[in-house]
């Protein structure tokens, strides 16, 4: 049975998602920092497996940024992901009734970047924002 639950992950299911949809995986004492740090998580698990993972991060009233969006690939192409972003959306605007201004980005790997259109999500490009950027040392 599939259910869908706000906690976060422990380290090692964090990692099993991570390395499962090719990302390598991260040292545990990171991914607890990391997680201790989220806005807003939620687990899908199929009976007591986790499947599916997805968080938030952020200050809550300014800024949002969508992060680890991750489903087992056995589990993909079946709503599992669009179930997590609905939830997601759904925290997203109850967030937004503090600061209706408040803005949410995410940085989608690439070749998915449809998939979070279909949830509203443009390119900062397109929002007049100008490009994305990151720091690479």
């Amino acid at each position: 049975m599939i259910s869908y639950i706000e906690k976060l992950p422990t380290p090692e299911e964090f990692n099993l998602l991570y390395e499962a949809v090719g990302w390598g995986t991260i040292d545990t004492n990171i991914i607890d920092t990391a997680l201790k740090n989220t806005v807003y998580s939620i687990c899908v698990y199929d009976d007591s497996k986790i499947i599916g993972y997805g968080r938030i991060i952020g200050d809550k009233t300014m800024f949002l940024y969508i992060q680890d969006i991750m489903v087992l690939p056995s589990y993909q192409n079946q709503k599992t992901g669009t179930n997590i972003m609905n939830k997601i959306i759904t925290k997203i605007k109850e967030l937004k009734t503090i600061n209706p201004s408040l803005r949410t980005y995410i940085g989608p790997s690439k070749g998915v970047e449809e998939f979070y259109r279909k949830f509203g999500f443009i390119t900062r490009k397109e929002a007049d924002l100008g490009e994305g950027m990151i720091l690479k040392i």
